[in-house]
C-alpha cells in the first residue's frame, strides 16, 4: 500500500481540462464569428 498520493493524476487532469477549455472557447468563439459575418452579410443585401 502506497501513502503518498500521486501528484501526476492531478497534473494531468489540470492539462486535460485546460487544453479542453481552451479548444472550447476556439469553437464557441470561431462559431460566433461566423454567425456574426452571416448577419452583417444579411444586412448588407437589404
Amino acid at each position: 500500500m502506497r501513502e503518498a498520493m500521486d501528484p501526476w493524476t492531478f497534473i494531468w487532469a489540470a492539462y486535460a481540462i485546460g487544453v479542453g477549455g481552451t479548444v472550447a472557447m476556439i469553437a464557441w468563439s470561431l462559431i460566433s464569428m461566423r454567425a456574426a459575418e452571416r448577419r452583417r452579410e444579411r444586412s448588407r443585401e437589404r
